[in-house]
């Protein structure tokens, strides 16, 4: 079978629909329609049923789910184990929120490095949609983001709770802020912000990472909701300042991964993944 055949269906599966899954793949969507009608034929059942909600696996999908996955995870493991360095036994791919990388994920490497040195790591930073994307197809073998979606044949884990505060570049700093920078922390950051100020007008600074809001109030001043656990010390410092009396905002961050593979080195990793949350949780 060709691989693109079953990556065309693993995008489907991963957008839910065949729109989203052709602007995942840069393609068209009359490309996907004919990809996965050929693919259905080949495999002598309807894979999906579509309709105005999207496209939803039948129960011959949910089978095929599997195999295709299989597909596409053996050739990505075949082009990464072929190059790996002598005294590699394997690699595991990681991709997390730019967040989630100061400090929270670097710790995990760290162990990861000491422990398991045996086998290689592939280490991103992504956002949801992506990451998703890519646990789906098997080309990334764990996510940790805030905001996952529920997928067939992958595990969804609370990890903590992440605090998010806003903090500004001087003392006092006043609210509604005309420098306030907003940082796109996902679908339930949205939720909760819009919950807390329902009269606030749209930004005029947007980011899509804290760093880049981060860089901006050290530069040019202003105001941003951040992770208390990335600011802490800059607060204790007098470096930045919590806005007076503003709302703290939740933000559950989760780890995602195949639970169709039996690979020692995986359950390792994501065991410590589980205790580097619950270290998390308790500070």
């Amino acid at each position: 079978m060709d691989i693109e055949f079953a990556r065309t269906f693993l995008a489907v599966v991963a957008a839910g629909n065949f729109v989203g899954a052709a602007a995942r793949l840069h393609i068209t969507q009359s490309t996907v329609s004919a990809r996965i009608q050929t693919l259905e034929s080949r495999m002598g059942a309807r894979l999906f049923r579509r309709g105005r909600g999207g496209a939803e696996l039948t129960a011959a999908g949910q089978r095929f789910l599997r195999h295709a996955k299989t597909l596409v995870r053996t050739l990505e493991q075949a082009r990464h184990e072929v190059s790996l360095p002598s005294g590699f036994v394997g690699g595991l791919t990681l991709s997390g929120r730019s967040a989630l990388w100061e400090d929270f994920l670097p710790r995990w490497v760290d162990w990861m490095r000491s422990e398991v040195p045996d086998v290689s790591l592939r280490l991103e930073l992504g956002f949801e949609e992506g990451i998703m994307q890519g646990l789906v197809q098997g080309t990334i073998d764990i996510g940790v983001m805030y905001t996952p979606e529920s997928r067939p044949g992958l595990a969804v884990e609370h990890l903590f709770d992440e605090s998010m505060v806003l903090v500004s570049s001087t003392p006092e700093h006043p609210w509604p802020d005309p420098d306030y920078i907003h940082v796109d922390w996902g679908a339930e950051f949205h939720a909760q912000f819009g919950a807390r100020f329902p009269g606030l007008e749209t930004p005029a600074r947007i980011a899509n990472i804290g760093l880049i809001g981060l860089r901006l109030m050290q530069s040019r001043g202003g105001s941003a909701f951040l992770p208390l656990r990335t600011v802490r010390d800059s607060i204790e410092q007098g470096v930045l300042w919590r806005v007076h009396e503003s709302p703290l905002i939740t933000l559950p961050a989760y780890m995602v991964f195949p639970v169709d593979r039996d690979e020692a080195h995986l359950a390792r990793a994501v065991q410590r993944l589980r205790s580097l949350g619950a270290e998390e949780r308790n500070r």
